[in-house]
């Protein structure tokens, strides 16, 4: 026996108010994760400020959460987007999960030698695409704050290790991953250049 009209409807009324709720519940749910993980970034930046700022104070290694297997050795400014990146010890998964990382092996932060630091391109990294020949580039650590101009902007294949290498003089290099638009892995790296600022640059 067919279908009524009348039938139809309310049934019909009622799929369309069933999937609008589960449409409402995976909103809502997507919602209070991305809430969830924006606070855990925050809460995470600031104990990692926190540390550094214990490091600048006692030179001791201080890790910003008890079961963190990285810490803060320095402290990254760009004055002129006025932002600051804090640089953790390693540039392992974890250590990028929550901020720029020091690629072990290279020079420490504002030592004599080539100081690679990588980072994300979706997160703490992506302002790289920002960055002009000539920009100036503040690293802090708890020996000194030293000046930095941005001197060469190059994309370098993943394999291509001649941005690590070691130098005679001092060198920082900034290294994430490229396009910066890309949401694929990419076997690119985009790496920023830094050497130090002349004398009375201001």
């Amino acid at each position: 026996m067919p279908t009524s009209p009348r039938t139809s409807r309310p049934v019909a009324e009622r799929l369309v108010r069933r999937c609008a709720t589960l449409l409402l519940g995976l909103g809502v749910m997507v919602l209070g994760q991305q809430a969830w993980l924006s606070a855990k970034a925050l809460l995470a930046a600031r104990l990692i400020d926190r540390a550094f700022e214990a490091h600048l104070s006692d030179g001791a290694r201080h890790v910003p959460w008890r079961w963190a297997d990285t810490h803060p050795i320095a402290r990254l400014e760009v004055p002129h987007l006025g932002l600051r990146r804090t640089v953790l010890a390693g540039a392992s998964g974890s250590s990028l999960a929550f901020g720029a990382g020091h690629v072990d092996g290279t020079a420490l932060p504002n030592a004599t030698g080539n100081c690679a630091i990588a980072g994300h391109r979706d997160g703490r990294f992506a302002f790289l695409a920002g960055l002009h020949v000539g920009d100036e580039i503040l690293l802090r650590s708890r020996e000194v704050e030293r000046r930095y101009i941005v001197a060469e902007l190059i994309v370098v294949d993943e394999h291509d290790v001649r941005i690590l290498e070691p130098t005679a003089d001092r060198r920082l290099t900034l290294i994430t991953c490229y396009p910066f638009d890309g949401v694929r892995r990419s076997p690119l790296r985009y790496a920023v250049v830094c050497v130090p600022a002349p004398a009375g640059h201001a």
